[in-house]
């Protein structure tokens, strides 16, 4: 395709199109890195390190980090990925304020354009939306000082050779990359690698964002936080057959996947059927369109406050 601004439309076509089909390259990293994808625990590795570097996410460092995740649902203070902040803390001052002198419209739009266009690589150079546990900020790439200030290190010292390994993984595909820039342009490789590499990240955090946040999801204390709470904390959505063939039913089956992520996507179906059927109480569903949805959560969901003691803490718009 010409590199042409006439060929704009084409372009991003081609972004939306391979970065939504890729998106399913994502998630059977994800399965690799809960052992949901194979029993040799080699193959296991290879395929995800493999997968997860082609996208530039350091696969072992995403793994230990994602793995605290699990263990730590919904836990304001232990908890990794999407950790809202509360009301009174200076954060949740500082938001409300902003938020405050934008207005919904503006403040749910510039949510929306932060977390979908910057928040993975946000998340993965300086932790933001981590736990306060791990201190701010954190890296996935490098495990001192200045990512190291918490009560407990997110990355401990053991896990230094596979965060090296991690990472070069990562610098051999920025080197594929630049090898391809100087042959054949870097607008080339902008347009038909970093096109659909944005869309991917919309996508994963899109994802992750719907699964733990919305009106009705309470977030914990520690005093007040079990696991189980946590796990039970997630919410699965409608995405259609389309997505959830492409994307392995990633978003439509995620409680289940809190409550045991070794299951294989192609079983967490079967799993999300029992669970309803057995406990409809306690698995949440929402059947509110997606992008209605996204933008309820874009424009009302900023920090939490706790209204009842022990009851956990709400998004208030």
């Amino acid at each position: 395709m010409p590199l042409a601004p006439g060929a704009a439309i084409i372009w991003l076509v081609y972004g939306l199109v391979t970065g939504t089909v890729a998106m399913g390259c994502w998630v059977i990293a994800h399965e690799c890195g809960h052992h949901a994808f194979h029993p040799n625990r080699r193959v296991e590795a290879l395929v995800g390190f493999v997968l997860h570097s082609l996208l530039l996410v350091p696969y072992f460092a995403w793994q230990r980090s994602h793995a605290v995740h699990h263990a730590h649902c919904n836990h304001l203070e232990g908890g990794e990925t999407h950790v809202p902040p509360r009301a009174e803390s200076k954060t949740g001052q500082l938001i409300l304020a902003m938020n405050r002198r934008l207005g919904s419209v503006l403040s749910g739009s510039r949510a929306l354009v932060i977390h979908l266009l910057l928040g993975w690589p946000l998340y993965l150079l300086f932790g933001v939306t981590g736990g306060s546990d791990y201190g701010a900020p954190t890296s996935h790439f490098w495990p001192g000082a200045p990512f190291r200030n918490g009560h407990r290190p997110l990355f401990p010292d053991s896990f230094r050779g596979s965060m090296l390994r991690s990472n070069l993984g990562v610098l051999a595909m920025l080197l594929l990359l630049g090898l391809a820039a100087i042959q054949w342009s870097p607008a080339r490789v902008l347009c038909v690698y970093g096109l659909p590499y944005l869309v991917i990240n919309a996508w994963l955090v899109g994802y992750t964002w719907l699964h733990h946040t919305d009106l009705d999801i309470p977030h914990f204390a520690s005093g007040d936080w079990t696991w189980a709470k946590g796990a039970l904390q997630t919410v699965d959505r409608p995405y259609g057959p389309v997505l959830n063939f492409l994307h392995h039913g990633i978003g439509a089956t995620h409680v289940c996947h809190h409550i045991n992520p070794c299951i294989p996507h192609y079983n967490a179906w079967r799993g999300t059927a029992l669970l309803r059927q057995q406990f409809p109480q306690l698995v949440r569903y929402d059947s509110t369109p997606i992008h209605q949805a996204l933008w309820r959560v874009a424009s009302r969901c900023s920090v939490v406050r706790q209204v009842i003691p022990g009851e956990g803490f709400f998004y208030q718009a």
